[in-house]
């Protein structure tokens, strides 16, 4: 997985960021289950949507004793 960067993202910038196909993205996008930001017809994304969706589906470790 890449570093996120600064500035607005593409899909395919998205989609190897949080390590999802481009198709994986668009669907997401088309279904409202993702933010993003749209500039007349092109989809783009905030680098911090990457960074919350990783964070939202990060899961903990068990605490075992």
């Amino acid at each position: 997985m890449q570093q996120v960067r600064k500035g607005l993202m593409t899909v395919e910038q998205f989609a190897e960021a949080v390590g999802l196909r481009p198709a994986t993205v668009r669907q997401k996008v088309w279904r409202r289950e993702i933010e993003f930001v749209r500039i007349g017809r092109a989809v783009r994304f905030k680098p911090e949507t990457a960074e919350k969706l990783i964070e939202a589906g990060t899961v903990p470790t068990l605490e075992r004793q």
